[in-house]
């Protein structure tokens, strides 16, 4: 069967399911360093700046004043012999945190070493069984976001599963490829003030993630068709559309896929064989920063970080809400990477730079949950939402109980609970 369009999808669903629930308390206790916000940090005065550079320093003071409070905290922690008052930081010591930092932060060599190790990982075989297109350990992320999609976005789980596969993505990249950098991000604030082809993300340097695609003449728009009587979306085309040429990923296969891919014109296109089907072909790209500008700016990102006063209406901002022509900054980031297959949410990670994308969409999570932790980082008001995309077809809540189990990754089941800190349950890093 094909499936449409994941944009078209979330247009057509009812608009009875962004009502947000009433903000709860936590009903679980908290360690008073980890429940305490974060304090002394202005976001209210560079929001009505409106200068993206106010914006940009606003979040990195956010960064380095949680980064304090948390080594705090694991101070505090390893010093406690009760190992029940521990909290939030089971687990996390001074000595094994990570520091996941800006991808234009790191040295030339640290770039490279990133790259090397995504290039290693696209060499082993896959160990997902009963999908032909799975050819290396890279296709085995690309297999399971595919076949979770419908369970995985616009859902209760949508930000603790994409926090759970981009760290199994940074073990594998560690234990199985030999890296021993953290996972980096991509701060679209930043792209949007330089250009993403001027960046050194996609800058096609031998130190960048690639860069554009070759150029094709006359592209049309991508139009997202709404329905439910709903307006379209319509967003230019980039500089770019053809085969990535330059860097480490030019020589790159795209195996899986497509599934949902928006291409120019308003055309879906899938793969006629299925989407677990073996169709190789390369990477493509289209970046596009006139949507980076719009949809994934410095001030929208602070702003989704600073106004949001519950984790459904935080959420619900940054995926985009049905109706409103905005795609947020999860689709802002997607869309201005464009291409085959960055326009296919299904397949979205058969490019590499996927996972920068998703550091950020969990730093600005980690941000957030920074200024009220006592209620967005522990307990039940931490979720909201159902098990399935816009709760099609029905589904129960999301709980903190529920599992999230994304195999042959290298991770075992865990319960949403124990995905809700960076410093708790399997993880232990921060952002800068």
């Amino acid at each position: 069967m094909r499936v449409g369009s994941l944009a078209l999808l979330s247009l057509q669903a009812a608009s009875a399911v962004l009502a947000a629930p009433a903000p709860q308390t936590s009903d679980e206790p908290v360690p008073e360093t980890v429940a305490e916000p974060v304090a002394d940090v202005d976001l209210t005065t560079p929001l009505l700046s409106g200068n993206p550079e106010d914006a940009l320093q606003a979040m990195s003071d956010l960064d380095n004043a949680t980064f304090q409070q948390i080594q705090d905290a694991l101070a505090d922690s390893e010093a406690e012999e009760n190992p029940e008052k521990r909290g939030l930081l089971s687990g996390c010591t001074l000595s094994k945190l990570q520091v996941r930092r800006e991808w234009s932060t790191l040295t030339k060599s640290e770039r490279k070493a990133y790259t090397d190790a995504v290039l290693c990982l696209q060499s082993k075989p896959a160990r997902t069984a009963g999908v032909p297109g799975a050819k290396s350990r890279f296709d085995d992320f690309v297999a399971v976001h595919i076949n979770q999609t419908m369970e995985i976005h616009y859902t209760g789980n949508f930000l603790s599963w994409h926090r759970y596969f981009t760290w199994l993505y940074e073990q594998a990249l560690r234990n199985e490829c030999g890296y021993r950098g953290s996972q980096p991000y991509w701060n679209w604030g930043l792209t949007a003030i330089t250009g993403l082809e001027n960046s050194p993300h996609f800058d096609g340097s031998a130190y960048s993630m690639s860069g554009n695609g070759a150029a094709v003449p006359n592209q049309q728009n991508i139009v997202i068709t709404a329905g439910e009587g709903l307006p379209p979306i319509v967003l230019p085309p980039g500089t770019g559309g053809g085969c990535v040429t330059s860097g480490p990923f030019k020589n790159m296969k795209v195996n899986l896929g497509p599934v949902s891919l928006d291409t120019p014109g308003g055309i879906v296109a899938s793969n006629p064989d299925g989407p677990n089907a073996y169709n190789p072909r390369c990477l493509k790209r289209d970046l596009t920063t006139a949507i980076n500008r719009q949809f994934a700016n410095a001030s929208t990102i602070l702003a989704n970080i600073a106004l949001p006063q519950d984790i459904d209406t935080f959420q619900m901002t940054m995926q985009g809400i049905p109706g409103t022509g905005n795609i947020g900054i999860h689709g802002g980031g997607h869309y201005s990477l464009g291409g085959d297959p960055g326009r296919d949410f299904f397949t979205s990670p058969g490019d590499p730079a996927f996972y920068l994308h998703h550091a950020m969409i969990d730093r600005v999570w980690y941000l957030w949950q920074a200024l009220a932790p006592l209620s967005r980082a522990k307990g039940s008001s931490s979720v909201a939402g159902t098990r399935t995309f816009f709760n099609q077809p029905p589904s129960p809540d999301t709980t903190i109980e529920d599992y999230v189990d994304i195999p042959n990754t290298g991770g075992d089941p865990k319960k949403i609970k124990d995905l809700l800190s960076t410093v708790s349950g399997p993880f232990c890093y921060v952002y800068l």
